[in-house]
C-alpha cells in the first residue's frame, strides 16, 4: 500500500508537484524516475525478494505517480487506475448489495452511465439530487447510505457542492442498528460493542475532484474521505495518456482500496504514470494560466450579445461565486456557455479554428464541446432538461495559449455568416 512520505506533507505546493513521490534511483541517481517496464521481478528465494513480485500489485513507477498526487491532495494514501472510471469503479467495489449511494445528478455522463447501467444491476441503489443543495442532500439519505458523492465544480453545469457541510451530513449518515432475537441457536450480541461498530459506520464522502485539481480545491481538508481524479486531464495536462486516481486517508479505506485494486487489478501501465508525472510537475505553473485565461473568456463571453449565460463560478454572476471563492483558491479554465439556439451551438462549435471540437478536458490546448450529444449522452434527456443541460448548451476546456487568440477565435465562430 503506498504511502506518502512526512517530508512531502510539509512542502509546499509546488515543491511537492516537482519532488513529491521520488525516492531515488539507485542504480544512476536519474533526476527523472526510470520507467520501470515489467511484469514481474527476480526473486532472491522463495519469499525473499525486494518488495515487488508482480506488477498489478506494485511497480515503482506507478508508486511513484500515487504518491504524488496523495502529496498534492494532502492524502497519505494514493492509488493509481487505468481510467477515471476504473477509480470509480473501484470505490463501488467498496459496496455490497442492497447499500445505497447519494449523488449529485450533475456528475460525469460516464460516472452516471456506470452507476445506473451497471452497478444498479448488481444490487446497489442511487438517489441522485442536486449536490448544491445541502437540504436535499440530506434528505435523500437513508440507513443504507455508505457514500455521498460529490462533483465540485460539476461536468458541464459548474455547480459547487458545499465540501463542508456536505461532509458533515456524510459522517452523520450512521449505519441503522437493529436487534433481533435469535432463533433457534440462541446466540447472544453484544449491543454495546455492536451499536459502538454501527455509529463508527458513517457513510463515505468522496468528492471528484477532477476540474478544480489540487491546486485550486483540495477536499480532504473539508471532511472529503476520498478524492477522485481523472488524471487524464488537469494533472497529466497534455492529451496523451488515459488514468485515474483516488487518494485517502483513512487506512481501514486505503487498506480495502489497495486490495480491489490488485484483486480487480484496472492499473495503468508505467508509461503511462510516467507521463503523468511529468504532467504534475508542471500543475502549478499550467494552472495559473488556465486560471487566467479562463476569467478573461468568461468575462468576454458574458458581454457577448449572442451568449444567453455563461456558467463559471469565477463570475459574480454565478449564483455560487462566494462558496466559490471560500472553498477554492482559483477557478479554472472550465466553463460552459448557453446559446439558446441548437443550430447555432453546433455550427458554433464546428466553426472555432483554435478550440478544437473533442472529447475530454484539461490539456494545454484548447477544446470545445456539446455536452448533450458527446460526454453526457447517455444521460436521460428528462435529467438533462432537469439540471438546465440544453442541446444547446457548448462547453469549453481553455487552455494555455495566448488569451487574445482565443478570444478572437470565438468570435469570428459567433459572427454571424
Amino acid at each position: 500500500m503506498t504511502r506518502v512520505a512526512e517530508q512531502d506533507l510539509t512542502r509546499r505546493f509546488a515543491t511537492r508537484a516537482v519532488h513529491a513521490g521520488y525516492v531515488g534511483d539507485p542504480l544512476s541517481g536519474a533526476v527523472m524516475g526510470p520507467i520501470y517496464q515489467t511484469s514481474t521481478y527476480i526473486q532472491e528465494g522463495l519469499g525473499r525478494h525486494k518488495g515487488y513480485e508482480y506488477a498489478r500489485t506494485r511497480n515503482p513507477t506507478r508508486e511513484a505517480l500515487e504518491r504524488n498526487v496523495a502529496a498534492l491532495e494532502g492524502g497519505v494514501h494514493g492509488f493509481a487506475f487505468g481510467s477515471g472510471l476504473a477509480a470509480l469503479d473501484a470505490v463501488m467495489k467498496l459496496l455490497s448489495a442492497g447499500d445505497h449511494v447519494v449523488s449529485g445528478e450533475n456528475v460525469y455522463g460516464g460516472s452516471h452511465r456506470q452507476m445506473t447501467h451497471i452497478w444498479s444491476r448488481l444490487g446497489l441503489t442511487f438517489t441522485f439530487v442536486d449536490g448544491g443543495d445541502t437540504r436535499a442532500v440530506a434528505a435523500a439519505v437513508t440507513p443504507n447510505t455508505k457514500i455521498v458523492y460529490a462533483e465540485t465544480p460539476t461536468n458541464p453545469m459548474m455547480r459547487l457542492c458545499d465540501l463542508a457541510a456536505t461532509g458533515e451530513i456524510a459522517r452523520k449518515a450512521t449505519a441503522l442498528f437493529v436487534v433481533e432475537p435469535t432463533n433457534p441457536m440462541m446466540r447472544l450480541c453484544d449491543l454495546a460493542a455492536t451499536g459502538e461498530i454501527a455509529r463508527k459506520a458513517t457513510a463515505l464522502f468522496v468528492v471528484d475532484n477532477t476540474f478544480a485539481t489540487p491546486y485550486f480545491q483540495q477536499p480532504l481538508q473539508f471532511g472529503a474521505d476520498i478524492v477522485l481524479h481523472s488524471t487524464t486531464k488537469y494533472l497529466n495536462g497534455h492529451s496523451d495518456m488515459v488514468g485515474g486516481m483516488l487518494v485517502a486517508t483513512r487506512d481501514d479505506v486505503a487498506e480495502r482500496l489497495g486490495f480491489i485494486q490488485n484483486s480487480s487489478g484496472a492499473v495503468p501501465g508505467p508509461f503511462d504514470c510516467w507521463l503523468a508525472l511529468r504532467g504534475t510537475k508542471t500543475l502549478a505553473l499550467r494552472m495559473r494560466q488556465h486560471d487566467a485565461n479562463g476569467r478573461r473568456v468568461a468575462e468576454w463571453l458574458e458581454k457577448h450579445p449572442r451568449i444567453q449565460r455563461v456558467y463559471y463560478p469565477g463570475l459574480r454572476s454565478h449564483p455560487q461565486h462566494e462558496l466559490a471563492s471560500r472553498q477554492m483558491k482559483g477557478f479554472g479554465g472550465m466553463l460552459s456557455i448557453e446559446l439558446g439556439d441548437t443550430a447555432f451551438a453546433r455550427r458554433f462549435v464546428e466553426r472555432t479554428k483554435i478550440f478544437a471540437l473533442a472529447e475530454s478536458l484539461g490539456g494545454v490546448e484548447s477544446l470545445i464541446g456539446h455536452p448533450a450529444s458527446m460526454t453526457h449522452a447517455s444521460v436521460p434527456p428528462e435529467m438533462r432538461r432537469r439540471m438546465g443541460l440544453t442541446d444547446s448548451l457548448v462547453r469549453l476546456s481553455v487552455g494555455i495559449e495566448d488569451v487574445e487568440d482565443l478570444i478572437g477565435d470565438l468570435d469570428q465562430a459567433l459572427a454571424d455568416d
